[in-house]
């Protein structure tokens, strides 16, 4: 059978011609479906700012249920395969060890999953919610409080914790399943082959990795122009530029080139370097932030919002807000879960990429409870010292993030009181925000092209090219068509169908599983013999 998947796989890509390397059908496809939505946009920006913000609150309106369901659901499934007597199962081969050392996958795990989003957002959302939110207005917490600091830090974890991760877990353990343990292509069509089987070399195998790459391209579109404005906005700290649409713009451009290049370099280069140099100084502006900041505010701030999150996951995970008149859960909570899903087969495939000898156990814990540990740490500093600066010192922070979110965290930094440090940190920080999306951007572009590839993971340098520079072009159209609304838009609803296909992924996996280990057959005695008793 692994022959013949290999073969029918090889027979999908084209041996010559200007698509060599690639699935000729499914390269045409999605230039067609992306260039086709970059012409309707520029055609008539203010129309098609129109249809995206409709498209928005339909969806919202109607699907937010939905949405909830579906990243509960897949917890709990992540939790049950990593608890499961499934877990000592290698994602390849039985005698296959992993590609890279565990501090190289982890570091590539944070560049995929998490990036520039910790630095931009670790001020910025709880300095926002400590103004309001629905929780807070529940608890009857005073805005601006000290408690109510604690409850943004709870509130920017519950966002960034473990249902997204989860999500991230399902599809990235199911292509490394299927690619490296059944010889499956590793594109997004491989984890339904339970329920598909070869028609996953058809049409409907071409429609699944369609709606991969539509969410793969929105997704990084999405996060490289929400996170460009603190890239301006530190130049403009710094007096290199001003933060002007024209000039976000230009930066989109160079991040593009940037990760354009770096994605031609492969993962074992490019991507592996950028990610382990971006950790290490990642850490250190986290230990700036600490030092600087209002240490003892910062840990009691961090440890409570931990606290807090964990006691309160569950029930915050099934709340679904009914006042019609509040916007609050559909800016934040359900935009956050379509960002999520949206991204799960571009973080879920490199994720799987770099996965390879790895066991279902150490995955699980791996990708789901060490990102969400350092996301705790890092938002409950980064927020707590926003916060201390704001409540202790009145920095103005809270100001400066209603006024303009990618400005907060500088603000931050001149509020801890030491001007001589303003600028170098300041160049820390931006500096950081490009790297981050360059990884992002690179990650992305060798995705995209992996499944257009039929799994390839050294796909065309051309095509990484074409792609790299098509995910910039996307992202600098949405940002002329309404900026933030379409940007949202764009996640929100590349994440509907991609929902819907995570549930079957899940009972595809399950069910093969069972298959492939039925329980007169595990290869762990002990868990025979206890489950004999």
């Amino acid at each position: 059978m692994n022959n013949n998947n290999q073969t029918r796989a090889d027979g999908l890509v084209s041996k010559s011609g200007l698509f060599a390397g690639m699935n000729k059908t499914m390269a045409i496809a999605s230039m067609v479906m992306i260039l086709g939505f970059v012409a309707f946009t520029i055609y008539d920006v203010e129309f098609s700012g129109a249809v995206f913000a409709k498209g928005k609150d339909f969806i919202i309106g109607s699907m937010d249920w939905f949405y909830v369901l579906v990243v509960n659901l897949v917890l709990f499934f992540v939790f049950w395969l990593l608890m499961s007597r499934f877990g000592h199962v290698k994602l390849g081969k039985d005698d296959e060890e992993p590609d890279f050392s565990t501090f190289s996958w982890l570091c590539m795990l944070f560049s995929a999953g998490l990036g520039s989003g910790l630095i931009y957002w670790g001020v910025a959302e709880p300095m926002y919610h400590i103004a309001s939110n629905p929780y807070m207005d529940r608890a009857g917490i005073e805005a601006g409080s000290v408690e109510a600091a604690n409850m943004a830090i709870q509130v920017t974890n519950f966002h960034w914790g473990f249902h997204g991760w989860a999500l991230y877990v399902l599809v990235g353990l199911s292509l490394a399943y299927f690619s490296y343990r059944k010889d499956l292509p590793l594109t997004l069509r491989s984890a339904f082959y339970p329920v598909l089987k070869e028609k996953i070399y058809g049409p409907w195998g071409h429609a699944i990795d369609l709606i991969g790459v539509f969410g793969t391209i929105f997704g990084l579109a999405t996060s490289l122009g929400l996170g460009v404005t603190p890239i301006a906005a530190g130049l403009e700290k710094l007096g290199w530029m001003s933060n002007t649409l024209t000039n976000q713009l230009i930066l989109v451009a160079i991040i593009t080139i940037l990760g354009t290049t770096s994605a031609a370099s492969g993962v074992g280069k490019g991507v592996r370097i950028l990610s382990e140099t971006n950790v290490w100084a990642s850490f250190g502006l986290l230990f700036i932030f600490l030092i600087l900041g209002p240490t003892a505010f910062s840990l009691g701030t961090m440890i409570t919002g931990a606290g807090d999150y964990l006691w309160n996951v569950i029930p915050m995970g099934f709340w679904i807000d009914g006042d019609p008149e509040r916007q609050w859960q559909s800016w934040w909570t359900i935009f956050y879960w379509g960002w999520w899903i949206a991204w799960c087969p571009f973080v879920g495939m490199f994720i799987a990429r770099v996965s390879k000898g790895r066991t279902i156990r150490q995955f699980c814990f791996c990708v789901l409870v060490v990102p969400v540990s350092v996301v705790i740490l890092w938002m409950g500093i980064f927020g707590g010292a926003a916060a201390g600066v704001d409540i202790l010192n009145g920095a103005g922070v809270q100001e400066a993030v209603a006024a303009d979110y990618a400005s907060g965290v500088f603000q931050t930094v001149a509020g801890f009181g030491y001007d001589a440090l303003v600028t170098p940190i300041t160049i820390l920080i931006t500096i950081l925000l490009i790297s981050w999306f360059v990884t992002s951007s690179d990650s992305g572009t060798l995705v995209m092209c992996t499944m257009l590839s039929m799994g390839d993971e050294t796909p065309p340098v051309k095509f990484r090219i074409f792609w790299g520079i098509t995910s910039g072009v996307v992202a600098g159209v949405l940002m002329m068509a309404g900026g933030l609304t379409a940007l949202q838009t764009a996640s929100i609803v590349a994440g509907l169908p991609i929902a819907t296909l995570l549930l079957i992924m899940a009972y595809g996996m399950a069910k093969t599983l069972y298959e492939d280990f039925p329980v007169e057959d595990v290869v762990d005695k002990r868990d025979l013999e206890y489950l004999k008793r």
